[in-house]
């Protein structure tokens, strides 16, 4: 197995943590990622289905909230700048491949089945709950909400009830 160098943990929670203290000064609020996925669907169904659009409660309710173009939202810049900034990591530290990490009896497929599923539930539950879990427990945490803290103790609670049953893949 290669052995691939990553940022320090410490320095890389400390340069978090500096983040989203700048995130909350400057913008008043947290960092989050499913506000910028709701701007991109809502800018591709206007795109696609401006009718739709212009017929539906829902849309209508965020162009009041939100006027102008859904993609001028500073999230939008925030997911955009993440993903071109885990690129440009992966580029610099030689990590930039398309390789599955996965255990040996997983598949490919699994995986990528695994992510659609995965990545399904975390659009349902990010809308049910008004929030995806990085803002929920990140920004939460730090402003002490207990909110916050109850998420982050449900957060790592699930995923070590998850991780019993699906560890027989990594294993």
């Amino acid at each position: 197995m290669e052995n691939t160098k990553y940022m320090n943990p410490y320095l890389a929670w400390i340069l978090l943590g500096l983040l989203l203290l700048a995130t909350i000064y400057i913008t008043g609020r947290g960092l989050g990622a499913s506000g910028a996925i709701k701007s991109y669907a809502i800018a591709t169904v206007e795109t696609i289905a401006p009718s739709h659009t212009q017929n539906t409660k829902f849309y209508q309710e965020y162009k009041k909230e939100h006027s102008g173009n859904p993609l001028m939202n500073w999230l939008v810049f925030e997911i955009t700048g993440v993903i071109i900034g885990a690129f440009l990591s992966g580029l610099v530290s030689n990590r930039l491949n398309l390789t599955f990490e996965k255990g040996p009896k997983a598949t490919n497929r699994m995986r990528i089945i695994g992510a659609i599923i995965g990545g399904i539930l975390w659009g349902i539950g990010s809308q049910l709950g008004r929030g995806c879990t990085s803002g929920a427990a990140l920004s939460g945490l730090a402003v002490f909400s207990t909110g916050g803290i109850i998420t982050m103790f449900a957060i790592f609670a699930g995923a070590y009830m998850f991780a019993y049953f699906f560890r027989k893949f990594w294993l």
